[in-house]
């Protein structure tokens, strides 16, 4: 067992763990009670400088850290497993177990030890659980991705006018304050989930037991945390929470709204022990205000992480050039969230505009944007009681940075064309928080500061005159312990004696165990009063350093105080400032934004799309940009296409045009289709787009079904997930809507995956009439052009080269002849036999026509099928060819009767022509 705490040794040994009798020790008792109210999470509880973990708790962290697991004592006859790390390192192990999916309750002592002392040897300090660490409560720096936002996700429900369920959502970062609400029917309550991205989620026992809510929190695997039911009172824990009279200043929020931000918060104050967060009030958003995109399609295109979990490689991370973490989180959002309101959508892209027009100005803002800290996170802490003198010194530049920025928006500076709303409004917020409050602040902290409050020396001197006297004694007292020192050796003439001091015996002697002899016989004895012996040295105390060790203590005990008084004051001046140090930081996101993606589109040379309300999707020279920053990287242009999915009033019945696009495989057929969904996303979160041309009628949904994957954890073949994503993409898709499917039909038999994509297409062509895209090897689709009015074939070209195959990556008007299968499996490295063997194989399958039987298939098929019209019968001499070829019958017919009946219909077939 460590012995690092003189105040905690006489309770953290082996008895009093536990004894061999059948009675726990007092703190056995103590930590049982405690970790019985915490059943759920590991019990981090404080001895001296480490948290210790008990029993299962501790053969847990163990293993999920890799630390030795030790036993000592014993509890009911068995020995007690135990482990334990370092306080000053807790936060590392933290995050470790949090990202495992573990929840944690940090026990602190909240009694001095003395006081415990007092009540008897056998009394144990008080130690209460002080927080709940779970994975959507984090708070501290290096616990948090600086970039991403640290949702915590809380559901209620209520019974909708129609019969079903309506779901509230709440979602909490505790980090940042920021505070969302919005509802949902049980068939979008997946993408209301994958658009918030929440790190934990929150659900009664009676709404997570729903076999459709269950699936959902299933497939977004983040942790799970029930509640037994859902908390009560719902309207009055709000107005309690936010001291309010009337809910009506919150807005308009409906019932399963309120509730659910009822129960956030109830969890909240469940996990913060007594903390009150420093959120912001509730803002509800519309799912109409933004562009409804489901969890597949925000998998398939690779929005703001990969299919395999990475940030990198995907959209979010080729898109940003944020200056400061709290711009990248307001970016993820934008991206997450691509608005359906024109005048929205402008407004952001003329913020873009302008700062991309104004280059030196973009690179001010740019460069004094890199120098403001984290101002959200740090006064979140601040309003937590969790800050150190490192967050107010992050307050302190954060607002000095924002005001240094707002002159950049000085009206007089652009005479001709000044700022746009947006970034005026901004600017208006970066003065809000007083002047006086960062003056402050710099005035009262020092230049090196410490982590934590409690290690002191983060006052400036001068700040505080009964402060500096207060150091001015402690450090004199040090000089004196120099100068006893020095006596003392010569008292025992040696140069060999040392003053020391730890926190078992405080200030002491030591000196070599060959001289310790000497200070225990007289003269010496007189002075120096024997204490410890050690291996190779022996410890004394004297008279004069016990008195001089009270006064040191005394002096810094009463520094500390001071300075904890004065960190009091500067945080209770910063709350009082809360709500402006708030809109503050937002308005720092959003120009952070704004300048961010003006300086993509100088360096890609990124374009603004024009922006209706039409049914318009005009794309010309398109490009990926994830893809584009690859082929960058090892010198490769990118090969830009144009697409037109324009819809077409009063042509079939109006709606948008499909794209059916053949081609072999790599031949960018895929990369064609992402590209051209993540353009319509860029737009409308208002970012400038990878094209020379973008109009774009706003979309209301976006569905993308591309790659294939199985889930068999619900048992669903690749073939499955491909039709049940199919499914809800031709029963929710509008005509407003745009719709990425690539090789649909694939995972099943030709003729039954051929078959599939027909009626899809029909289906997407007659009712949705939606703007889609729909890539395929199945060449026989291209010919329902001849009878779908808004279809039109595209191919991506490739040339064949002496037998091998040339990707030229360019999507034109036409449909491909061959799929080119073989050329791609050579590419492959299949063995040369087999490559052979299929080529053989497929000259056979082609020597057969099936182009005819589709041919007929298509004028058979009774949606699209002409009328006919009958023929009138031959008269005349045509009728009487018509009756000589009816009176024949070939197999009664002799070699000398066929000629003779050849000649006669000659004869009449002349007479016909005549």
């Amino acid at each position: 067992m460590r012995k690092t705490d003189r105040d905690q040794a006489p309770f953290i040994d082996d008895v009093a763990i536990a004894t061999e009798v059948t009675k726990p020790s007092p703190m056995m008792v103590q930590y049982l009670a405690i970790k019985a109210a915490h059943p759920d999470a590991l019990l981090f509880y404080r001895m001296g400088d480490f948290y210790e973990l008990f029993f299962g708790d501790a053969e847990i962290a163990a293993k999920a850290l890799g630390i030795v697991l030790t036993r000592r004592g014993k509890h009911e006859g068995a020995d007690i497993p135990m482990c334990g790390v370092p306080v000053e390192r807790s936060d590392d192990y933290l995050h470790r177990l949090i990202e495992q999916g573990h929840r944690v309750a940090i026990c602190e002592q909240i009694e001095d030890p003395a006081e415990a002392r007092k009540r008897g040897a056998k009394s144990v300090v008080e130690r209460a659980v002080v927080r709940l660490v779970t994975p959507g409560t984090l708070t501290e720096d290096r616990l948090l991705e600086p970039g991403r936002a640290n949702w915590l996700l809380a559901f209620a429900r209520t019974k909708s006018e129609a019969g079903g369920w309506l779901f509230g959502l709440a979602a909490i970062d505790i980090s940042t304050g920021a505070f969302e609400v919005s509802e949902a029917p049980l068939a979008l309550l997946g993408n209301e989930i994958g658009r918030i991205d929440p790190r934990e989620i929150i659900v009664p026992d009676a709404i997570a037991a729903i076999p459709e809510v269950a699936r959902l929190l299933a497939e977004h695997k983040a942790p799970v945390t029930k509640l037994g039911r859902e908390p009560g009172s719902a309207e009055r824990r709000l107005l309690d929470f936010f001291g309010l009279a009337t809910l009506e200043g919150l807005g308009d929020l409906s019932g399963p709204e309120i509730a659910a931000a009822a129960t956030a918060i109830f969890y909240l104050e469940r996990t913060q022990c007594g903390a009150r967060p420093n959120l912001q009030p509730p803002r509800r958003t519309r799912r109409a205000s933004h562009m409804e995109v489901d969890a597949a399609t925000r998998a398939n295109l690779e929005l703001t992480r990969t299919l395999a979990g990475a940030r990198e490689g995907a959209l979010l991370a080729a898109i940003d050039r944020c200056a400061t973490p709290a711009g990248s989180r307001l970016l993820a959002a934008h991206l997450s969230n691509p608005l359906t309101d024109r005048g929205a959508i402008e407004s952001r892209l003329e913020a873009v505009a302008f700062l991309l027009e104004h280059r030196e100005l973009r690179a001010g803002i740019r460069a004094n944007l890199k120098t403001a800290p984290d101002l959200a996170r740090a006064l979140s802490r601040v309003g937590l009681n969790r800050a150190g003198p490192r967050d107010l010194a992050a307050l302190r530049d954060g607002l000095g940075a924002a005001r240094a920025l707002a002159l950049s928006f000085d009206d007089a500076a652009f005479p001709l064309s000044p700022p746009p709303p947006l970034l005026l409004a901004a600017a208006q917020k970066l003065v809000a928080p007083s002047a006086a409050l960062a003056t402050d602040l710099t005035d009262a902290l020092s230049d090196a500061l410490p982590l934590q409050r409690r290690d002191g020396g983060f006052v400036r001197e001068g700040r505080d005159a009964a402060l500096d006297e207060m150091r001015a004694l402690r450090d004199e007292s040090r000089q004196v312990i120099a100068a006893l020192q020095a006596r003392y050796c010569d008292l025992a003439d040696t140069k060999r004696l040392k003053v020391k001091h730890n926190n078992m015996l405080g200030y002491y002697v030591e000196v070599p165990q060959a001289l310790g002899e000497r200070f225990l016989e007289p003269p010496l004895n007189a002075t120096f009063i024997h204490r410890q012996t050690m291996i190779d040295a022996m410890r004394f105390s004297t008279t004069e350093l016990a008195e001089l060790e009270s006064k040191i203590a005394a002096a810094g005990d009463g520094a500390l105080a001071r300075e904890s008084a004065i960190f009091d004051e500067l945080t209770a001046a910063i709350m009082a400032q809360a709500a402006d140090i708030a809109d503050c930081a937002n308005a720092l996101a959003a120009i952070d934004v704004a300048a961010g993606l003006a300086e993509l589109a100088a360096a890609r040379d990124w374009t603004r799309p024009i922006i209706e309300t039409s049914g318009a999707f005009v794309i010309e020279g398109g490009r990926h940009p994830v893809v584009e920053d690859a082929l960058r990287l090892v010198g490769e242009p990118f090969v830009a296409n144009h697409c037109d999915l324009s819809a077409r009033d009063g042509v079939g019945g109006g709606g948008g045009q499909i794209a059916v696009v053949t081609g072999p495989n790599m031949a960018g057929k895929s990369t064609f289709l992402r590209q051209n969904a993540l353009i319509a996303v860029l737009a409308q979160m208002g970012s400038y787009v990878p094209a020379t041309k973008a109009v774009i009628g706003i979309v209301d949904r976006l569905f993308s079904r591309v790659g294939a994957a199985d889930d068999l954890a619900r048992g669903r073949s690749t073939f499955m997930v491909e039709m049940v994503e199919t499914a809800a993409i031709l029963n929710q898709a509008t005509p407003s809507s745009l719709v990425i499917l690539d090789e649909i039909g694939r995972g099943t038999a030709t003729f039954d995956g051929l078959s599939i994509a027909w009626a899809v297409i029909e289906h997407l062509h007659e009712k949705n009439r939606s703007r889609a895209i729909f890539a395929t090897h199945f060449h026989e689709l291209t010919q329902l052009t001849q009878r779908l009015s808004r279809l039109v074939n595209l191919t991506s070209r490739v040339a064949d080269w002496h037998g091998d195959v040339v990707f030229l990556h360019e999507v034109v008007a036409g449909a491909a002849d061959r799929s080119y299968g073989i050329q791609v499996a050579k590419l492959a490295g299949l063995p040369p036999a087999v490559v052979k063997r299929a080529k053989a194989i497929l000259s056979e399958l082609e020597a057969g026509d099936r182009g005819a039987p589709v041919a007929r298939m298509i004028a058979d098929l009774p949606l699209f099928a002409a009328a006919q019209v009958a023929e009138p019968a031959p008269t005349g001499e045509a009728g009487k060819l018509r009756e000589a070829l009816d009176a024949i019958d070939p197999d009664a017919l002799t070699p000398r009767d066929a000629l003779e009946a050849l000649y006669r219909l000659k004869a009449l077939a002349e007479d016909v022509s005549g």
